[in-house]
């Protein structure tokens, strides 16, 4: 049976954490049972083997967050949970389990993600580059290596700033960052460290040899095809795992830990754009044998410990996925045992700590508050005004003038880029989604911040070509995203999207159009009285649709657009397009552009 989400959960996760694996986890079920044997069977009397036990800690996702701090709302961070973000609250985690350990007896690595995703990170990538000759540290590089990371794998979003960004910052670690799967596209060889080998010292004489093997997300040659095409290529992480693991064991090492830019529910976003999985960390437990444990990134999920039992070995291997941005670290706890020369692992068991619980390390807070105080000021430059505000809080069930806006903006961009050549004639679409529902822009001064919180990915522009019949059925595609709800039915806005797990950021909108989405329908037969310039759309027109390179390269699966034509791409952010336009105009007139072009209906009945 394929692993799917539903299966894989229904009979591997274990909640709570710190759950002790039955047997010994390091060796083959045949030698644990024959250890457990000669370990009560009175041989010698008393069990004296010797034994150790050591903390492997871990974060993922950090996206830029140093700071507790939220620099699109220019204040401390908080969310409905309460949850706290950065690198300082971790620094303080970490330094409360080194002590009560022995920072000895601790390793700390991280599963990717770190260099985009705030306008921290943004500011020294694209305002003051790390890149420019006598340029700064990276905020992330210098709390990384405060705070003492011992590796890092690298994530998808380490290449948004193309490849010289991501190689200065590698430079300015004083650990690893591993990607195993990351090849040369010319050699096949590993752009970056595969692997990494920890000794941790035991009082017992032979150290303890750690591998930590990185592996980062397929889906870089999709999403960031503009800055790896022909330099790299990103191969399945159970191929990659299935190569390497055995080399390490081969070479020694007692424990080998899986640092997984890529989530645990054998899904993908990108189709069949390529042909790896991009979700895979439990099918690499599940494939690949010789893995203790797996540090899962990238799906922004909380996994405080699941097991997964290996196909071919029997054992079970553990995960865990701690919270993004800082919000929790994860603690694997291993307990190894001495036998027949050698280590072996006895016991596993994972849980995650709460950021929130602690303070901030000003140790950390007062090496980059300068950086920070950059940035806040950066952010809250006034570029213009806007005639009224403009909320994202509905986007998700209504046509809203703040997606409008930035269709508009992309749209325009578009008309201008094609003007003169054989595609100016034809209509110009766009299609924008809800990035998140607590963005917005005031009525009257309007802030950098404010705007770059309309966009907050480093994604860029395209034009792709499209026909009508693709956009119909690109527009079905996207209606999925809301939960089938038959007329008469009582209406809960807030259970009404998000059915099969579709995030905010896979619906999109698409203006210059006119349709309604039937909610009361099946998914696939939803969108009716589609028009456009008032007439029903023609399946055989073309139109250029300005879309993101995200899901102009495939992301969100969404049909058509990956492989319609392209006839113009730059390499300028959206968002930074956006500040442009305003800084530009000096005003943004909301009547321009706000129009209420699409509405969910129930047979013919508006919803709202």
């Amino acid at each position: 049976m394929p692993l799917n989400r539903r299966n894989f959960l229904g009979r591997t996760a274990v909640t709570g954490a710190g759950v002790a694996l039955a047997g010994a986890v390091g060796a083959a079920p045949a030698e644990a049972q024959s250890l457990a044997q000669e370990a009560s069977s009175g041989r010698g009397g008393k069990d004296t083997r010797k034994r150790y036990a050591f903390t492997v800690m871990g974060t993922t996702d950090l996206h830029g967050n140093v700071f507790n701090w939220d620099y699109f709302t220019d204040a401390e961070f908080d969310d409905k949970a309460h949850n706290d973000v950065g690198l300082a609250k971790i620094s303080t985690l970490v330094n409360q389990v080194r002590k009560e350990k022995g920072r000895g007896n601790t390793l700390l690595i991280d599963a990717g993600d770190t260099i985009q995703g705030t306008q921290l990170a943004y500011y020294y990538a694209r305002v003051d580059p790390i890149t420019k000759a006598h340029g700064p540290v990276h905020p992330m590089a210098r709390a990384m290596n405060a705070i003492g990371y011992d590796a890092a794998a690298l994530g998808n979003h380490e290449f948004n700033y193309g490849i010289p960004t991501l190689r200065k910052f590698e430079e300015q670690c004083r650990f690893p960052l591993l990607g195993a799967n990351a090849l040369d596209a010319r050699t096949l060889r590993p752009a970056f460290r595969p692997y990494v080998i920890k000794r941790v010292c035991t009082p017992h004489g032979r150290d303890v040899r750690v591998a930590v093997l990185g592996l980062t997300n397929p889906g870089i040659a999709v999403w960031d095809k503009a800055n790896v095409q022909g330099k790299m290529v990103f191969p399945g992480l159970e191929e990659q795992a299935a190569k390497w693991v055995p080399k390490l064991r081969s070479m020694g090492a007692d424990v080998v830990i899986v640092a997984a830019h890529s989530g645990s529910s054998g899904t993908s976003s990108y189709g069949d754009a390529v042909p790896y999985v991009e979700n895979a960390a439990a099918l690499v437990a599940e494939q690949v044998p010789g893995i203790d444990a797996i540090l899962v990134g990238h799906a922004h999920t909380e996994i405080p410990e699941y097991r997964v039992v290996n196909k071919e070995t029997g054992r079970q291997v553990v995960l865990s996925e701690p919270l993004k941005w800082g919000q929790r670290l994860t603690l694997f706890d291993f307990g190894v045992v001495w036998e027949r020369g050698r280590w072996l692992v006895e016991s596993v068991g994972a849980k995650v700590l709460n950021s929130n619980a602690v303070p901030e390390d000003p140790r950390i807070t007062g090496m980059l508050r300068s950086e920070h105080r950059k940035v806040v000021a950066y952010v809250n430059q006034v570029i213009g005004t806007s005639s009224a505000a403009m909320s994202a809080a509905e986007a998700p069930v209504k046509d809203t003038p703040v997606i409008d806006f930035i269709n508009h903006v992309q749209a325009e961009t578009v008309r201008a880029a094609l003007k003169g050549t054989a595609y100016a004639s034809l209509p110009v679409l766009s299609q924008a989604s809800c990035f998140s529902r607590t963005a917005g822009v005031p009525a009257g001064k309007v802030t950098i911040r404010e705007v770059a919180g309309l966009y907050p990915f480093e994604n860029t522009l395209e034009a792709r070509v499209l026909t009508g019949a693709q956009l119909r059925e690109y527009l079905e595609f996207s209606a999925r995203y809301y939960v089938r709800t038959p007329s008469g039915a009582p209406v809960d806005p807030a259970r009404l999207t998000n059915a099969e797990s579709i995030p905010d950021y896979n619906y999109d909108v698409v203006s210059g159009l006119s349709y309604e989405i039937d909610i009361a329908k099946a998914p696939g037969s939803r969108i009716v009285n589609l028009t456009f310039d008032g007439k029903p759309l023609v399946d055989s027109a073309e139109f250029v649709l300005a879309v993101n390179n995200y899901r102009a390269s495939g992301g969100g699966g969404f049909p058509h657009v990956a492989r319609a034509k392209q006839v113009w791409a730059n390499s300028e952010e959206i968002r930074n397009t956006i500040i442009g336009w305003v800084k530009g105009q000096g005003a943004i007139d909301v009547s321009r552009f706000a129009s209420v072009d699409w509405k969910l209906t129930r047979d013919g009945v508006p919803v709202f």
